[in-house]
């Protein structure tokens, strides 16, 4: 059995990784690379496995950096099935065509942004600068209605100027196929998915869905067991079951562990002290007069969030101002989760749904649908709280929440979620915890983030809530390495930033376990 390593390996996204064994392939996740623009565009529109050669496909979860290429795979001439749980397959039927309309849109913004540079500076001569209303007479030939952008135009002017259009990684079109190849399949149930193969799934507690996926299959004569975690979760948080501990006896000598390390070498602050920082946020924030701005991964953590402000509104914890899930995916995740409640734990059977509650929807919560409901949010002025998509501030409705929103020192922006390398959302942090934003300070001193091309000074408040993480951290990927009923001979560190995956594997080689790093296109051979 060979295993190679072809992403989310000394990163966190673009997760890809191929088993081979028996003639077949198969495929670990098909994620796409999020961080610099250019970067990533041209590693996610780079395949290293010829899709043909695959034979089946199996997926940990519905996130984006674990499923964003399969429309990629499918349009590539792959053959074979998608293999996940239920919940997974149901909640990709959303993510991923969300995900093809926001490549759409972006695009598109782009290429309007693109042509209607290219338009002013063609009308402008010498110094002379046009006019606003010159501007505004440019603007117009490029839109339709009020917001909508006038495509077919753009396009032939585009052509016209032999400007190098913007494309969408995939279109919708093409995403709405990928689903075609989907099977779905509950917990702790075999199947097979190549020569003498098979896969089980475990609940991983990360999200709606998750799974660790247990590969067992027989080669020359010997059984071997491949236990992919994928993302695994926390232990005790809201929502979600806690990760699987105990293993059926077949499963329980592990051949390979290919293991995540996101927060490899740190550590979380409590589950249970996120909704008391929660409280002292929002009331901080509204009695300045401000507004909360959450960038939320659409499904899991947008829940989490929901989830805990439902129960500080009930208890009368913190000021019951508006709530706005501004995200096109909100109703349609929310129902998601109303058909599986066979997934959730404990606490949320009996706080809420043993009392006919649903805990994704209460008075002050609103589901932002339109364009034109969104915009209005942006502008209004008065205290709200703000959830909305993309979690790593790279694409979607926050950007313009953010471009609306940064400046103002009353606001705050509230991190509650990882954010990779060279994206928005880490920018944000690093210069908003660095800078201290929120003091009184001059435009002057303020460190600029670049929006959609344009700067703004960052003067809002920005804060952090490691515990909020949906990632297991170094202890309680300790506590699933030692309390589980597992006997494991290697362990291969993906899923995480360079010094986090190097400081674990230090970890564990120093505690008795056998543990590599692997390079992008490294090969290990069982």
């Amino acid at each position: 059995m060979i295993v190679t390593f072809h992403g989310g390996v000394r990163e966190v996204t673009g997760s890809m990784h191929l088993v081979s064994a028996n003639r077949d392939h198969i495929l670990l996740d098909c994620g796409m690379f999020q961080g610099r623009r250019k970067e990533s565009d041209m590693k996610n529109r780079t395949f290293s496995v010829d899709p043909k050669m695959i034979t089946n496909m199996i997926l940990s979860h519905a996130h984006i950096d674990h499923s964003g290429r399969i429309p990629l795979l499918t349009e590539g001439g792959f053959t074979g099935r998608i293999l996940c749980t239920r919940t997974t397959a149901d909640v990709c039927e959303y993510l991923l065509l969300d995900s093809a309309h926001i490549q759409e849109s972006d695009a598109g913004y782009l290429n309007y942004k693109m042509i209607r540079n290219h338009l002013f500076t063609l009308q402008e001569s010498g110094k002379r600068k046009l006019a606003n209303k010159e501007k505004d007479t440019i603007k117009k030939q490029l839109k339709k209605e009020k917001h909508g952008l006038n495509l077919e135009a753009i396009n032939e002017l585009l052509d016209k100027y032999r400007l190098e259009k913007v494309m969408p990684l995939y279109t919708y079109e093409q995403a709405t196929r990928a689903m075609t190849f989907f099977d779905g399949y509950p917990y702790r149930s075999p199947v097979t998915i190549g020569r003498g193969m098979t896969a089980t799934f475990f609940e991983a507690g990360h999200i709606l869905g998750s799974s660790m996926c247990m590969i067992n299959f027989r080669e020359n004569g010997k059984n071997y067991n491949v236990c992919y975690t994928g993302d695994i979760g926390r232990f005790n948080r809201p929502i979600l079951r806690d990760p699987t501990l105990t293993f059926p006896k077949e499963f329980e000598n592990i051949d390979l562990l290919i293991m995540e390390s996101t927060y490899g070498d740190r550590h979380h602050g409590p589950v249970e002290d996120q909704k008391q920082r929660i409280k002292e946020i929002v009331t901080e924030t509204v009695e300045k007069g401000g507004s909360v701005l959450i960038p939320a991964f659409a499904f899991g953590r947008t829940q989490d969030i929901i989830y805990i402000l439902h129960e500080l509104y009930n208890e009368g914890d913190i000021p019951k101002v508006p709530i706005y899930v501004d995200s096109p995916l909100a109703s349609k995740l929310t129902k998601v989760f109303g058909e599986h409640p066979e997934v959730f734990d404990r606490d949320t059977h009996k706080t809420f749904l043993e009392q006919g509650i649903n805990p994704f929807s209460f008075e002050q919560l609103h589901y932002t649908a339109s364009v034109e409901e969104s915009m209005e949010i942006m502008r209004d002025d008065k205290p709200h709280i703000v959830v909305s998509s993309s979690g790593m501030c790279e694409a979607g409705r926050i950007l313009h929440h953010l471009r609306h929103k940064i400046h103002q020192s009353k606001n705050t922006i509230m991190i509650v979620g990882y954010m990779a390398q060279h994206t928005l959302g880490r920018r944000i942090l690093e210069l908003g915890i660095r800078e201290n934003p929120g003091s009184s300070r001059s435009s002057k001193d303020a460190p600029e983030i670049k929006i959609l091309g344009k700067s703004y000074p960052l003067h809002a408040r920005v804060v952090k809530l490691d515990g909020f993480s949906a990632h297991a951290d170094k202890n309680e990927i300790t506590t699933f390495l030692k309390q589980s009923n597992l006997t494991i001979k290697n362990i291969a560190v993906v899923h995480g930033e360079e010094d986090q995956s190097l400081a674990l594997q230090k970890y564990l080689n120093e505690n008795g376990y056998k543990a590599i790093v692997p390079h992008v296109g490294e090969t290990l051979s069982l």
